[in-house]
């Protein structure tokens, strides 16, 4: 008897908002047909009442369309998104590209980065890393959010201050793409200022809780390299 494959999970729905879709289209003062004649131009043929029902919110936009509308609508593609891009195919769609394109510069077979989109999770060696950073402009923060590695970075973090930092260099590192030296010159006053606690700004009561360590991790970075995305 053959084992039955699992079912493929099916990505989620666009990040659409129908009030900008409109918003746009009439600020623009273009009427459905002329948005669908835009979007014929950009290669996608449809009717004037699929726009209508997408800014009803009956239908919503596929990826294709989605970019399309955006293009016809002269706007970048994260204005039609109902927030900020937060996951992997958020930030891919916000830059305009197919999947396709963001494996080949990455250098992982697609297959491998369309799992990463469905599930969140991010396997990348450090190079893959920086080079998805760079292919979809992330900034530090963006990138370990996108990634799903936000919890691993705060475990390690505070590994950092509870013990000795030098063990947990490269685990951060591979976390994290910045030059190791980089972080070997933060995470030893992460480490110092956790056991000093007038640098945190905090009484010398001993049950002060500990700010947050993410935060003040990504601050130091930043100044200690301004040029540093974060």
């Amino acid at each position: 008897m053959r084992r039955r494959k699992p079912p493929v999970a099916a990505p989620a729905p666009v990040p659409f908002s129908p009030e900008a879709a409109r918003a746009h289209r009439t600020g623009l003062g273009l009427t459905p047909e002329q948005v669908a004649e835009g979007m014929a131009a950009h290669g996608v043929r449809l009717l004037p009442g699929h726009v209508l029902a997408w800014e009803d919110g009956v239908l919503r936009p596929g990826e294709t369309e989605f970019i399309a509308l955006a293009r016809a609508l002269w706007c970048p593609a994260a204005a039609l998104m109902p927030g900020r891009p937060a996951s992997l195919r958020d930030h891919r769609l916000a830059r305009e590209l197919p999947p396709e394109t963001v494996a080949e510069r990455v250098g992982i077979p697609l297959p491998t980065y369309r799992q990463a989109e469905l599930t969140g999770d991010w396997d990348g060696d450090p190079d893959q890393t920086h080079a998805l950073a760079q292919v979809l402009g992330l900034r530090l923060t963006e990138l370990v959010e996108a990634t799903g590695r936000r919890e691993a970075l705060d475990a390690l973090l505070r590994q950092c201050v509870a013990g000795r930092w030098q063990p947990h260099l490269r685990p951060i590192a591979r976390l994290v793409p910045v030059p190791e030296p980089d972080l070997a010159a933060v995470l030893p006053v992460l480490h110092q200022e956790h056991h000093i606690p007038s640098h945190w700004g905090t009484t010398t009561q001993p049950t002060t809780p500990t700010p947050p360590l993410t935060p003040r991790f990504w601050h130091l970075l930043s100044t200690h390299h301004p040029t540093i995305p974060v």
